[in-house]
């Protein structure tokens, strides 16, 4: 008699737990407030007179490589990377845009598909400067700008105090994919840099060389 309403009962238990656990945690305990913005402006790698000069280790399927990273603010909309060994010799040397992403050359090793469509996705993140904002949530320290890229998402944090971008998750509807950790030296200069995958094997760490 009390079987079908039992079943129903047991099927939307399954199903909200199936959605809760699904659902992204990155904005866990911070409260949704009204947008301020519409759009966030990322200010790392924007001056063009500024060579950003990282020492580099990037670690790509069990296979550890270091350096010398070099940043460059070519134009308004573009800017490029360079990544060499300590004694000059190029590793991968790349040109991109918010839209397009331009191999200029790439050691063999690198040389894999799924590593250039990561690096690619990872670089156009990383020198991303304008984000339209979608949402916006917060705790007594960070301000979080959520924004709509491609089919993910991304959620930026800023320290209240200073406006600095302390992190970057990319994300989908469910899981956190990119996580990119800054230490501000100040609002427009990061001092080290940690881009992390939550489902592949790359990581790149970047301490910046004051020139």
């Amino acid at each position: 008699m009390y079987r079908f309403p039992i079943l129903f009962l047991i099927i939307s238990a399954c199903t909200a737990l199936l959605f809760t656990s699904c659902a992204v945690q990155t904005v866990k305990g911070y409260d949704a407030v009204p947008t301020a913005i519409q759009q966030y402006h990322a200010t790392y790698f924007s001056d063009p007179e500024t060579d950003y000069v990282y020492k580099a280790h990037i670690s790509v399927y069990g296979k550890d490589f270091g350096g010398i990273f070099i940043v460059k603010k070519i134009n308004d909309t573009t800017h490029r990377i360079a990544f060499t060994t300590e004694f000059g010799n190029k590793l991968f040397d790349f040109e991109i845009t918010d839209d397009s992403f331009k191999v200029n050359f790439i050691l063999e090793e690198f040389d894999r598909k799924i590593v250039v469509n990561t690096l690619k996705k990872d670089f156009m993140l990383l020198l991303k400067m304008n984000h339209e904002v979608m949402a916006q949530y917060e705790n007594s320290k960070t301000t979080v700008y959520k924004s709509k890229d491609e089919k993910r998402y991304n959620y930026l944090f800023t320290d209240k105090a200073t406006g600095s971008l302390k992190k970057l998750v990319n994300a989908t509807k469910s899981k956190e994919k990119t996580v990119i950790t800054y230490t501000p030296e100040s609002e427009k200069l990061a001092d080290s840099i940690i881009i992390d995958h939550k489902n592949i094997k790359l990581r790149i760490a970047l301490e910046y060389i004051n020139n």
